[in-house]
């Protein structure tokens, strides 16, 4: 059993066997009893079993904090609230990417199932090369730390704006290049049509499948932000990839209720450009201006936590009473 010990990019491989068991277990519970046929969630299940998830990525950092310290233990926290603060832009994107493809609500969720099992390895792939990178070369971390300050520069004063599904490029390359059926076949991600031509079977996509890949797309736009934001806090690929993995986890649970009243959270987005501000600067500051002092991560934890919570609770007393709109989907090409 002497390889359980063995070291896997600076963590021991127990430690990594433990949360793949974790992902499995939850994916495979969530899949296999809670929905195993399609149905609609609502927004007091989606809420529930959103809380459910957030107690084990608690749970979770709280085993990290025992078995690796609390320096780190503080990082996974810190990490885990960023990452789930950002992925509430995340539910803007991907509840107009399924109204454009007119996806009914009951299919929605095994659509985001497959999303996260592939922004699981997804992410993996970018955290592993981001690692390679600043293990070779630790200035690569100033240019995180300039991105993370222009980026929430930028959002300050970026207004919002629907994005354009129809010009995306894969899409229209996707459609050009395979059999796409017009409408839905229920859960499927692909079918055998007729083909015009010969009247036999052939393989079509469905546009369920179109929307699994727009989202896909849309995590790799949104995980430019979050990784580096991360990577910012600590160079620990463990604890990197964990706290990103394990706040995903929970958003197709959340997306249900947080797709209802997304418009509640409008102000949220000046709380996380200053977050990204802070993260970014806090490199900065403590090798060029503190001598390479480390920065208290209880510090980090602390600011991020509150300028998050400032933003969520300000964007609730500023638009209570607001009633939602749904925007309507752009007219497909």
């Amino acid at each position: 059993m002497e390889f359980l010990t063995a070291d896997c990019l600076g963590t021991p491989l127990w430690f990594w066997l433990t949360f793949g068991v974790i992902v499995l277990a939850l994916t495979a519970f969530d899949l296999g009893v809670l929905h195993r046929e399609d149905r609609e969630m609502g927004i007091g299940e989606s809420l529930k079993l959103s809380a459910f998830y957030i107690a084990i990525a608690m749970a979770f950092g709280a085993w990290v904090w025992v078995e690796k310290g609390a320096d780190l233990g503080m990082k996974y926290y810190t990490g885990f609230f960023i990452e789930k603060a950002l992925s509430i832009d995340n539910v803007f994107v991907i509840s107009m990417i399924f109204a454009f493809f007119a996806i009914p609500a009951k299919y929605q969720y095994r659509a985001l199932v497959w999303g996260i099992l592939a922004v699981i390895v997804l992410r993996g792939l970018m955290i592993a090369a981001g690692a390679a990178l600043v293990e070779q070369a630790y200035w690569v971390l100033y240019i995180f730390a300039v991105f993370l300050i222009i980026t929430g520069v930028k959002m300050f004063w970026a207004t919002d704006h629907a994005p354009d599904i129809s010009k995306n490029p894969v899409v229209r390359w996707i459609s050009t290049h395979m059999r796409v059926t017009k409408e839905l076949h229920g859960q499927h991600f692909f079918v055998r049509v007729p083909d015009a031509k010969t009247g036999k079977l052939a393989l079509a996509a469905t546009p369920l499948f179109l929307a699994l890949v727009v989202i896909n797309l849309a995590d790799l736009v949104f995980a430019v932000d979050s990784v580096p934001a991360i990577f910012a806090i600590t160079t620990d690929t463990f604890i990197v990839y964990t706290s990103n993995i394990m706040a995903i986890l929970g958003l197709r649970a959340l997306y249900f209720a947080l797709a209802a009243m997304v418009h509640r959270f409008h102000y949220l987005k000046y709380a996380l450009a200053a977050v990204l501000v802070f993260i970014g600067s806090k490199i900065l500051i403590a090798d060029f201006v503190l001598g390479g002092a480390k920065f208290p991560p209880v510090w980090s934890l602390g600011v991020t936590f509150g300028l998050i919570a400032a933003g969520v609770l300000y964007s609730l007393w500023k638009t209570r009473g607001e009633e939602h709109e749904p925007a309507a989907a752009p007219e497909k090409a």
